[in-house]
Order: C-alpha cells, then structure tokens, then sequence
C-alpha cells in the first residue's frame, strides 16, 4: 500500500503545480463605452496574428441580433504589407456583467474572451483566457511609452502567463 502511495502523491502535487486559478473579469463592462477601435498593442497571439502589424480591433455591437459585430484588421508580416481583415462575432455570456463573451472565428465554436481589465476612461483593455494560451493588450491610443509597456509586462505575469511569449505589436506612425 505504502508503494502506491508516493506515486499518487508524486501525481497528484505535479497535477497541482500546473494549475492556475480561472481568470477574474472584470466587474462590469458598458458596452457602448467599450465598442469602437482598439489598438492592439501586445499580445500573446492566435496563429492568424502571428505576423500582424497596425492591428485594429473594431467592435459595433447590434441591439436588435444581440451581437458584437467585430473587425479585426491587420498588415500581414510588415508595417505596409497585404491587409487582412476578419470578422468574428463576440457573444456575451449571460450573467457576467458584459465581462465574459464567446468569440466565434467559426461556426458553432466560441472561443473564451475574458476583459481581464479595463481602465475608468476605457481608454486600455486586457483580453485574457483561463487557458493562458492567448491574450491581448489593446488601447485607443496606439502611443507605447515605456510606463506601458512595463505595465504590460507586469500585468502579463500578474495573471499567469509567460511574459517571454509577449510580442508588442507594431504601429506605423
């Protein structure tokens, strides 16, 4: 008995070190506060943003479909290079306050879409996964000084990701 005992620990302690709690939204989110552009700024990115320049996330939200119409557009692999546009479409999940949406890149799946943060002015916003597989920094503003960018880095760490995995995305002038 005692033989099967430390492996099970041993199992059990190694499952648990790789747990991370889920992540928190946000209290509440406006969402006519929050629809418009977004720069994004850095991010863990999806396979289609791996290469993304100028990237712009543009929500429109439609009262009548109970839809957030999205546009995610980008410059494919440089500053001037060929412009990619998708279109997703952002379900808020009920009960969260606006905070939690499905994101459907494609029919039926719904990909998790956490707002991890949003400032007072919703000027900046965080976009994170219990998955800790992508996330996003965005701001209506596409100005990254340095203040920011080691906010960046912190809150990447604070909410469980590697921070090595980061890329700031570039922005022409």
């Amino acid at each position: 008995m005692k033989s099967l005992l430390v492996p099970i620990l041993f199992f059990l302690t190694g499952c648990m070190g790789n747990y991370k709690p889920n992540i928190v939204p946000v209290s509440e989110i406006d969402l006519q506060k929050f629809m418009g552009d977004w720069y994004v700024l850095a991010h863990i990115p999806a396979f289609v943003e791996k290469n993304a320049f100028n990237a712009i996330e543009s929500y429109e939200y439609d009262s009548v479909k109970k839809v957030i119409n999205t546009t995610f557009t980008f410059n494919f692999g440089s500053i001037d290079g060929e412009i990619k546009q998708y279109n997703p479409k952002g379900f808020v999940i009920p009960e969260t306050n606006n905070a939690v949406w499905g994101m459907q890149f494609i029919w039926p799946i719904k990909a998790q879409y956490i707002i991890a943060h949003i400032d007072n002015n919703y000027e900046n916003t965080v976009v994170a996964r219990d998955k800790r597989d992508y996330l996003w920094f965005m701001s209506r503003s596409k100005k990254m000084d340095t203040q920011k960018k080691q906010w960046i880095y912190k809150k990447t760490v604070d909410l469980g990701y590697d921070k090595e995995l980061l890329r700031f995305i570039p922005h022409s002038p």
